[in-house]
């Protein structure tokens, strides 16, 4: 049974603390969908100042709306297009500390600052981003991108 415990420590300790978390909650669960669902409540709730937390995934033309915690979001977006978009078309985490500055971002939250998204891939194959936003301006550091990085990591393994 999953217990959801307080994080402590240094920051790199809560992230290790909620990898801890993340596994035991994903533990013995295949379906995508339950597991984002999970997780997206668990980083939610347990990191401060987010407002969105969720999941886009990828259905063989766009990105689609997942599991996600907060505010109503875009229903769909374009490969190479926002945050999201850029995530998943370049494999790469993307890092924004002001979304105001970011060429092409969707407002989908006008409340939202900074963001953080880890594109998801099983080899190569794109299964879609792991979205994080925040009212604060520069919210995600070095930190913060490693430890959301390794959830998304247990995320992918839970599926397979």
């Amino acid at each position: 049974m999953f217990a959801n415990a307080s994080l402590t420590g240094s920051k790199s300790e809560q992230y290790r603390q909620l990898a801890e978390q993340a596994r035991g909650l994903l533990h013995g669960e295949r379906d995508r969908i339950a597991n984002a669902a999970n997780l997206s409540a668990l980083v939610y709730h347990a990191l401060p100042a987010l407002n969105w937390v969720g999941f886009y995934f990828w259905d063989g033309a766009e990105l689609v709306v997942g599991p996600f915690q907060g505010q109503p979001a875009c229903v769909r977006i374009a490969l190479g297009r926002g945050v999201c978009g850029t995530a998943a078309a370049s494999r790469q985490t993307q890092r924004v500390p002001d979304v105001e500055a970011f060429p092409g971002h969707i407002p989908c939250d006008s409340a939202s600052r900074s963001e953080l998204v880890v594109p998801l891939y099983r080899g190569e194959q794109l299964v879609g981003v792991f979205d994080l936003d925040s009212p604060e301006l520069d919210r995600f550091d070095d930190e913060d991108q490693t430890g959301l990085e390794t959830l998304a990591t247990i995320f992918l393994e839970s599926l397979t």
